[in-house]
């Protein structure tokens, strides 16, 4: 198995998620209220395995590495854009963890941006997620050895089995705070 076959994997996981946000949009255009249970379990997904997870992996470990490497103009940029992309992920999440706050406290006004938000993620992953499957992957395996690309699997093993602690003990100390 190759290096980037788990993050191909973990697109999968995400392009599902994005289905069921799909799915209740559609109910909110169809005249039925939005859970914010429903966005609050939205974010989690997009906080912790989206962003945390997914984009951990590739920042921490695959963006790094290929930071050492000599890589060409065309692929420099394309890494660069992929971190933008992540920041404006996690930006869009941010605002649409407010939006559902205001929404929860009774602000009805507060679904619009909801709505724009989580429409904005869909999209925004569906291209995201196409970039990187079918073009920057491909170009990314060039830059290692077979070697080096087993060296990187096994550390993204190692990065998803820390995640679960880190999660559970992170969630433990907000509880303890309470």
């Amino acid at each position: 198995m190759q290096a980037r076959a788990p993050l191909i994997k973990e697109h999968r996981l995400i392009e599902r998620m994005l289905e069921a946000v799909e799915d209740a949009l559609a109910e909110v255009e169809a005249g039925q209220r939005l859970d914010p249970r429903f966005v609050d379990a939205a974010i989690d997904f997009m906080r912790t395995y989206a962003d945390r997870t997914h984009h951990g992996k590739e920042e921490d470990l695959l963006f790094a590495e290929l930071s050492t490497r000599q890589l060409s103009a065309a692929d420099q940029r394309a890494m660069a854009e992929l971190v933008a992309d992540h920041v404006f992920a996690r930006r869009t999440t941010a605002e649409l963890a407010a939006a559902n706050e205001r929404y929860r406290s009774g602000e009805a006004a507060a679904l619009a941006p909801i709505v724009e938000r989580l429409r904005t993620l869909c999209a925004f992953y569906r291209a995201h997620i196409a970039k990187e499957d079918r073009a920057f992957f491909v170009a990314a395996r060039a830059y290692f050895t077979d070697a080096e690309d087993q060296a990187l699997l096994a550390r993204f093993w190692e990065f998803d089995r820390r995640m679960i602690h880190e999660k559970y003990a992170a969630l433990i100390e907000g509880l303890r705070r309470r």
